[in-house]
């Protein structure tokens, strides 16, 4: 059962107060990089006790706030994270689960039946090494942060309605140009960003963070496109 957004793409928390097999909330979501706060999240939680709640923080890295310090709260909470995103290690397909002990055990007791990939020392002693250089985490982060905030401001005054991010993307809609044909002209262009072909968010364009060169490659690319079709017009 899939839970609709409210029409600014929020999360209407009073929604998962009905009978359910569990749930799973991304925060902050994809695609559009909103984040919940952790204080509506816990009313999730507490109106749902015999149901075990997964929190996806995927991209929490990069703006939103974990919800890892309501595990010793709640018994039916369960985090989940990834080192794919903010750590850089997406090749390692390596993440990890937060939650009470009981929650765990039953992870351990049936995780080897549906991946039955371990994971090798390489990949441990990759993972040991990205945890303890804190400094490059840290720089990486903020990086991208400022790089968001700055496509952010600049797709806006193209003429763009950017959803606010909390992630290391932004989702992006103009008010003249159809995001299909933006995308496939930027494909032609090479440049890549994400289209996605369905209700509601049709119009839409994820677009994935990279420096500031890449950046400025896009948002060059982009106004050339939008002047283009403003002389067609």
């Amino acid at each position: 059962v899939r839970i609709p957004l409210n029409d600014d793409f929020t999360i209407h928390v009073e929604k998962f107060f009905i009978p359910n097999g569990g749930i799973i909330i991304a925060n902050p979501n994809a695609p559009t990089g909103l984040t919940l706060e952790v204080c509506e999240i816990e009313k999730i939680i507490a109106n749902n006790p015999r149901s075990v709640v997964i929190v996806d923080e995927a991209y929490v890295d990069f703006g939103g706030e974990s919800c890892i310090k309501l595990v010793p709260k709640y018994s039916n909470l369960l985090v989940i994270q990834t080192f794919s995103k903010s750590r850089g290690l997406a090749g390692l397909r390596f993440g990890f689960a937060i939650a009470n002990k009981e929650l765990i055990d039953g992870l351990e007791r049936i995780k080897y039946s549906f991946n039955s990939y371990n994971v090798d020392r390489l990949a441990q002693a990759a993972v040991e090494s990205s945890l303890e250089d804190s400094e490059y985490f840290n720089e990486t982060i903020e990086a991208i942060i400022q790089t968001r905030d700055y496509t952010s401001k600049k797709l806006t005054e193209l003429g763009f309605k950017v959803i606010p991010s909390s992630s290391n993307f932004v989702f992006a809609s103009h008010s003249v140009v159809n995001a299909k044909d933006l995308y496939l002209i930027l494909k032609e262009r090479k440049i890549l960003v994400r289209y996605f072909d369905r209700d509601r968010i049709n119009n839409y364009l994820r677009i994935t963070i990279g420096t500031k060169e890449d950046m400025d490659t896009f948002l060059k690319e982009t106004e050339s496109i939008l002047e283009t079709f403003s002389k067609g017009a």
